[in-house]
């Protein structure tokens, strides 16, 4: 039996009677695929060829392959408190019709019209405050409402460019508001990668369902962001302003700064200069500013986005953005303040608003809600608390559940001691759709579903489609795609007749130091992974010889694993476990990947979404080791983490040009000279090595990847002087010190601080000269079990590429002084040091 046949007989079938306690849970709910007669809803019934043939089996397997294509792009979701969680999508999509859809959407659009008129005269006119239409107290007590643009001189006709709304449908199947989310509408984003991954994996189903696709929306979110532009420039800057990677929405943020194409940036990256606002540059405030930003899409809440005039300890905004908002230098998309319409307490005040601003009726309303702030509002909600608690739910002014593990008299009494803080929501009995369970089967499951819109030219234009979100699990929410079809197959997509694009001169942005310094660390972190899995299974590889007494090859390699790594057991195979599973052991390939995504997580804007199967593949290979100290099996899950790591090569070989992509390789290349220097010095160990020199040697020519190459290069033949010519003056090896070093040369060189002439390339200069004037032979020279001219070298070669990586950073990722938080104690004490 398919699975909707067999959802569809377990919501039709007989139940026995329910206790008092169970009434509420069996509630009647209105079910968004069957009908209460027990036949598929019409959207559905266009899709049943292909959707009720779904057997419980072919769901299952498709949930595992969607949880594998999320983890393999990256897809997270960060829960506050806690850390990054799998993004979670449910193998079923939500469906609508035309005509159903058409009703909402209609609703959407004046929904954002109404909250863009609201927010207009909150900061201009106030009119809706002075007739009393909303209390002043509703507006002026909420943590969003920001004073310092609260006046009619400040430059925004339409200060929504962008809304999201949170629906649910009563016992009756309408649609009511539950929220709306405008400060920093998150999810677009999210909603595009659920559909690249159903379309992907349900490719029958989604190409017989006519349905809209959402690539135009985005197209004309783009348009619409740089039609903001204050300026006439031609070619306006955007950016996508970020709270960082460490935020619950960090993926979303980036996935719509990567498909929009604008930069993602973070606060520090930005500085205010002669009323403007300009990506910062190196060496700041020593240097001028060159790329000016018209238009930010902010990701960070208004109270933080300026330290100079609203929150003095915020790290996260621009310190006097709010100075350049004023005086129309700059465009913030939404506006700031606007995180006062997010309110509850405004929800039972938007159908007298909407009259007065649009003269209209209101066509979405909100779920019942009651502002404790009146006398009739608290007196409903004591009474429903009191009677029915289940029925209710309370929060605070900033949305905030209050009631959460609260006794009720407990709130009660919070309530009564400051009534407008507060506001009741009455409970709705969601509507409902077949989810993939934990069971094996397809449960049902209550709905929320957030729509979008845009304002694009003279009006707002809704997303036909959205995002629904169907539970809770362990600190992430179940997502479905929504899907909207249409009611011709020949409708555009998104109703959007094609257009022709503005005209953009093509450039290259200039990257923030913050990004150059993450792309630099990611190239290292990439290099110290890959060269410590090689040594890992150099490692190994002599282990498995199983050679009794214990050979000197093994113990070099072992020991520089220690050098890099410390020593964590003494039984080898479980200590070269701990080096591919332990991401908390400095010097593991495990740790050097989990740094390299935290610093690609910085600019995923700038990657391609290949970079993310890099760990996809990694992540499972270290979910094997985990389970077995078995040789083989380390062995089998290092190669598997190696061809990861390995196909990081392609993808930023298809990168363009960059500083980022420079800044990349310019990272690999001083770790591969620094991770080289460390494994050459074992070759320098106080005791003799000559009777084993020849099992050592070809040792370390498999961690340097050289084995092969000195195989063909010199027949086999292991001297030890062949091999320090090899690996450390062929310019023809790549894997050698004088390729590495010569092309640092080429990647220093087009940054855009150098100059020829700065410090990172005078000591590159520097350690060439050095390597070149050595002689291959005189390395190679033994005294008493010592090479004291290998060991001279490699020392200050390492020292030099320590000083190398710092310059860089003093050169190209300085950018000014810290960060302070802006209180008046502080400014009262630097005032007194002056």
């Amino acid at each position: 039996m398919s699975v909707l046949h067999e959802y569809a007989a377990e919501l039709t079938r007989a139940t026995l009677p329910l206790t008092a306690a169970d009434e509420r849970a069996s509630e009647a709910r209105y079910d968004e695929v069957i009908a209460p007669e027990g036949t598929l809803r019409a959207a559905w019934k266009t899709l049943a060829a292909a959707a009720v043939t779904l057997t419980s089996a072919e769901v299952g397997r498709l949930d595992e392959e969607i949880a594998q294509a999320l983890a393999d792009d990256g897809v997270t979701y960060t829960h506050p408190g806690d850390g990054a969680r799998p993004w979670k999508l449910d193998p079923l999509p939500l469906v609508f019709d035309a005509e159903s859809w058409t009703t909402l959407e209609v609703g959407l659009v004046q929904r954002a019209e109404l909250l863009n008129a609201i927010m207009t005269d909150i900061y201009g006119e106030q009119k809706l405050l002075s007739e009393g239409i909303i209390p002043a107290a509703v507006v002026t007590a909420h943590p969003g409402f920001v004073r310092a643009i609260a006046r009619p001189s400040v430059p925004q006709a339409h200060p929504l460019l962008m809304s999201a709304t949170d629906l649910g449908r009563d016992e009756d199947g309408e649609w009511r508001v539950l929220a709306d989310r405008v400060q920093a509408p998150s999810g677009l984003g999210y909603a595009m990668e659920n559909r690249l991954v159903i379309s992907r994996l349900l490719p029958d189903l989604y190409q017989e369902a006519d349905l809209h696709r959402m690539d135009p929306y985005f197209a004309i979110l783009r348009d619409a962001l740089l039609q903001c532009a204050a300026s006439d420039d031609t070619d306006p800057r955007v950016v996508v302003l970020s709270p960082g990677t460490h935020s619950e929405t960090a993926y979303d943020q980036a996935f719509i700064a990567n498909t929009l194409g604008f930069p993602l940036v973070q606060g520090n990256d930005l500085i205010v200069s002669d009323g403007c606002v300009w990506i910062k540059p190196a060496r700041w405030p020593n240097t001028e500013p060159v790329d000016r930003v018209d238009v930010i899409l902010r990701r960070v809440d208004s109270q933080w986005c300026d330290p100079l005039e609203l929150r003095g300890d915020s790290q996260l905004g621009v310190t006097g953005l709010v100075e350049a908002v004023r005086r129309g230098t700059v465009q913030v998309v939404n506006g700031l303040g606007s995180g006062v319409l997010e309110n509850p307490a405004l929800l039972p005040f938007m159908a007298a608003a909407c009259e007065r601003l649009l003269g209209e009726q209101l066509r979405l309303p909100a779920t019942p809600a009651w502002w404790c702030g009146e006398a009739t509002g608290l007196a409903e909600v004591l009474y429903r608390l009191r009677n029915d608690p289940e029925g209710v739910i309370v929060r605070t002014l900033d949305g905030d559940l209050a009631g959460d593990g609260v006794p009720v008299e407990a709130l009660i009494s919070k309530i009564e001691t400051h009534p407008y803080r507060y506001v009741g929501l009455a409970r709705l009995p969601l509507s409902q759709a077949p989810s993939w369970g934990r069971s094996g089967a397809a449960e049902a499951q209550p709905l929320v579903l957030r729509g979008f819109t845009v304002r694009y030219g003279s009006s707002y234009r809704t997303l036909a489609g959205g995002m629904a979100t169907a539970r809770d699990d362990d600190g992430a929410p179940l997502t479905k795609d929504v899907w909207v079809l249409k009611a011709d197959p020949d409708d555009p997509d998104q109703g959007l007749a094609l257009t022709m694009p503005r005209t953009l001169i093509p450039s290259i942005p200039a990257l923030a130091p913050r990004a150059l310094e993450d792309m630099y660390w990611a190239g290292r972190y990439a290099e110290r992974a890959e060269d410590m899995l090689r040594l890992v299974l150099a490692a190994q590889a002599d282990l498995e010889r199983k050679r009794a007494p214990r050979s000197g090859t093994e113990s070099v390699l072992l020991g520089v694993i220690h050098s890099l790594s410390g020593t964590r057991f003494a039984e080898p195979n479980e200590e070269l476990r701990s080096l591919l599973v332990d991401a908390r052991r400095p010097g593991s390939a495990a740790h050097a990947l989990s740094r390299m995504r935290s610093s690609l997580e910085g600019v995923r804007d700038q990657l391609s979404g290949d970079v993310w199967r890099v760990f996809g593949a990694a992540d499972r290979a270290m979910a094997v080791a985990r389970t077995t100290a078995h040789s083989p099996q380390i062995a089998e899950s290092a190669g598997r983490m190696l061809t990861g790591v390995l196909s990081l090569h392609g993808v930023t070989a298809n990168m363009i040009r960059d500083s980022g992509w420079h800044m990349i390789e310019a990272g690999r290349y001083i770790e591969r000279s620094m991770q080289l220097c460390a494994l050459l010095t074992a070759t320098t160990s106080a005791h003799p090595v000559r009777a084993t020199d020849r099992g050592i040697l070809d040792g370390v020519l498999l961690a340097a990847e050289s084995l092969v190459t000195h195989r063909r290069r010199y027949r086999g033949y292991g001297r030890t002087r062949s091999v320090f010519e090899l690996l450390l003056k062929d310019l023809d090896n790549p894997r050698s010190l004088a390729f590495a070093l010569e092309h640092l040369h080429t990647h220093l060189a087009a940054l855009h601080e150098s100059t020829g002439s700065t410090r990172p390339e005078r000591l590159r200069f520097e350690l060439a000269d050095m390597l070149d004037a050595a002689d291959a032979a005189t390395l190679a020279q033994e005294v008493d079990g010592y090479r004291p001219a290998l060991a001279e070298l490699l020392e200050q070669m390492s020292q030099g590429l320590r000083q190398l990586s710092e310059a860089v950073g003093d050169v190209h990722f300085a950018a000014g002084p810290p960060s302070m938080e802006m209180s008046s104690l502080s400014l009262i004490e630097e005032i007194g040091r002056a």
